[in-house]
């Protein structure tokens, strides 16, 4: 996180002008959450990034010229690359999975109350994870069982390279765990815990834990 004295830098993108007004009054006032610039399509997000450094992107999925999908898988591609959290007005939507495993850490929906909007934000600036279990079995099971069936095999394969300590740690994220949760749970620190997961990320070459979660997921191994 590279939040300067702690205060989190927002990039809000929207092709919606009242959509971003509405979240800048929404996080106006934070000492901790601030809105750094905005950006109207995908397209424009490289150059909003280069240009305000935001350390959460808030993302939309539909727009004109170049979608948040596409926006996402680009800009996860790139080092030290912002985290991203997807806007939606669905729960369940195929394209919101897909930006998931493109590397974005969580969905909002847009009608979420400003309240939990600011937990969520917190709490992917703290690293920690955003899906309950019941969003991520939904988002799962808008996949086709084909597809499901191979990344099932690619999935396993990956968590066989894991200890058994590292598959504990791996199927508590993919229950939606924090890393205090996690710790109680496996009797380990918060400073342990979050080693595991740094192991993991290295392990798996994934760049954030709900990418974790819906491996453990395809496998199983979060049921």
């Amino acid at each position: 996180m590279a939040a300067v004295a702690g205060v989190i830098r927002l990039l809000i993108v929207d092709d919606d002008p009242l959509v971003r007004a509405g979240l800048s009054m929404m996080l106006a006032g934070l000492d901790d959450l601030r809105v750094v610039g905005e950006a109207a399509d995908g397209a424009e997000v490289p150059a909003a990034v280069a240009a305000h450094a935001p350390d959460i992107v808030l993302m939309d999925i539909r727009m004109p010229r170049v979608d948040g999908l596409s926006a996402t898988e680009l800009l996860r591609r790139r080092p030290g690359a912002p985290d991203v959290v997807v806007l939606t007005t669905f729960d369940a939507d195929e394209q919101v999975l897909r930006a998931l495993r493109a590397g974005a850490s969580g969905f909002l929906l847009k009608d979420t109350p400003p309240a939990e909007l600011v937990r969520a934000l917190r709490r992917v600036a703290a690293g920690e994870p955003m899906l309950s279990p019941s969003v991520t079995r939904q988002l799962i099971d808008q996949v086709t069982a084909g597809s499901a069936s191979a990344r099932a095999a690619h999935a396993r394969q990956s968590l066989g390279r894991l200890t058994e300590r590292e598959r504990e740690v791996a199927a508590a994220i993919g229950q939606g765990l924090s890393n205090a949760e996690i710790g109680v749970r496996l009797h380990m620190s918060v400073a342990t815990v979050k080693a595991y997961v740094s192991r993991l990320l290295a392990k798996l070459e994934l760049n954030n834990r709900v990418q974790i979660a819906l491996l453990a997921h395809d496998t199983g191994l979060a049921e």
